[in-house]
């Protein structure tokens, strides 16, 4: 696992372009995948923010998605595509809840002051996204296959 810092250390190209489509319209935006107590996927809409070398999520503490990280920490994040192209981002890897992060703490009004959505309320709790693999996908045109893809893996 690595961090979103040593991930745009070993590959600033391809961190930028995945920034790019995790940000694209804004925000962060993306799927966020878990895992259910029943071994089955979840998948939930999420506002991830990237902040101080790390990638974080604020998650609603009642939700299905916490226990489901609580439980496993295991994720698969995937951007919102893009209106004009097929490009895709993905990435996996280990969620850790960060208890000692409160709302109105410094680090949380980093983190909420790093992106441009609504997140870090009461009621939220910060994960913060490990990095086990980023793939970034990008097509000639919307439909055109084969797409380039690029992954990076943390060196072991």
């Amino acid at each position: 696992m690595a961090t979103w810092g040593a991930f745009a250390d070993a590959d600033p190209e391809l961190a930028s372009n995945a920034l790019a489509l995790l940000t694209q319209f804004g925000p962060g935006l993306g799927f966020l995948a878990t895992v259910r107590a029943d071994g089955g996927p979840r998948l939930h809409p999420i506002c991830p923010v990237v902040a101080d070398g790390q990638l974080w999520a604020f998650i609603i503490e009642a939700s299905p998605k916490c226990a489901d990280l609580r439980r496993d920490g295991r994720f698969a994040l995937h951007a919102f595509p893009p209106e004009a192209v097929d490009d895709e981002l993905a990435i996996t890897g280990t969620a850790a809840e960060v208890p000692e992060a409160a709302p109105g703490d410094d680090r949380w009004r980093r983190l909420q002051a790093a992106t441009e959505a609504h997140v870090g309320s009461d009621g939220e709790v910060l994960f913060r996204l490990d990095l086990e693999s980023v793939m970034v996908a990008t097509y000639a045109s919307r439909g055109a296959f084969p797409p380039a893809y690029r992954t990076w893996r943390p060196s072991a």
